[in-house]
């Protein structure tokens, strides 16, 4: 395991799930980190956990407050080697049933927030060679039906983390986009029940009925740290969701039928 002493990370949705995972990873490493969320008992549980993990309480979905995280990391430890955006929330629903505050909601914390992380972070990330982490979706890439605003906010981080590669490679600022299959959680069974009463079964589970398994967080954590020390540029679990997003851009008709026959 590469020894991160003396480096600094910041870990937004820090306080459960897969944030949790991957800052726990970090400071088995080494380094510090900082965990940022908006529910303040589940955060300093959090850190409890993590002795030295330092806490944030911030709402990403407000303008200003992924800036203000970023400066004052910065500022505590005098470095960044690497911010993870981890943060998100998904929907069920037919899209064209989603109401306009539901797209507003999401796109505030999926993506506004990652742009708005990525620029606060960039002069600390290039100045330290290090990376920025965007935590996408097998939804980054496809939109499966009955996801509402879900695809929609998750589809721009492509092109972000794209644009910032290009942008900031050479000047040495890494960037990862992780797109992920469903990640297994204790309340996987029912936490749609209410946004997916009125759609089909499979709306309701994980993935929207994705025929793929539910990954380990503490094992994705590890695969993503990974792919950081070797500045992989994409990450994409289970591996053969590849050929998925490849069929999908060539031939659009064979994707959907592909991904129509991918749900149950």
């Amino acid at each position: 395991m590469p020894d991160w002493t003396g480096k600094t990370a910041l870990v937004t949705g820090g306080s459960a799930g897969l944030g949790l995972a991957i800052a726990g990873a970090i400071r088995r490493r080494g380094a510090d980190v900082v965990l940022v969320a908006r529910n303040q008992s589940q955060l300093a549980q959090a850190c409890a956990g993590l002795p030295g993990a330092v806490a944030l309480s911030a709402d990403l979905a407000v303008g200003g407050e992924a800036t203000r995280v970023v400066n004052e990391t910065a500022a505590r430890f005098g470095r960044l080697d690497l911010v993870v955006h981890a943060a998100g929330r998904s929907t069920r629903g037919r899209v064209v049933d989603t109401p306009r505050e539901q797209f507003e909601a999401l796109l505030a914390l999926n993506t506004l927030a990652a742009i708005e992380l990525a620029q606060a972070a960039a002069p600390s990330l290039v100045a330290s060679r290090g990376s920025l982490v965007l935590i996408g979706s097998l939804a980054t890439h496809v939109a499966p039906k009955f996801l509402g605003a879900y695809p929609v906010s998750k589809h721009p981080l492509a092109a972000l983390a794209q644009q910032l590669r290009l942008e900031l490679g050479p000047e040495g600022m890494h960037t990862l986009l992780v797109c992920p299959g469903p990640i297994a959680r204790a309340d996987s069974a029912d936490r749609y029940a209410d946004q997916a009463a009125d759609l089909p079964p499979e709306a309701r589970k994980p993935g929207g009925g994705a025929k793929v398994r539910a990954l380990d967080p503490q094992r994705l954590a590890e695969q993503i740290l990974a792919a950081c020390d070797k500045r992989k540029a994409e990450l994409v679990i289970p591996k053969k969701a590849r050929l998925l997003f490849a069929l999908s851009r060539l031939f659009p008709e064979w994707g959907d039928r592909l991904l129509n026959k991918k749900m149950e």
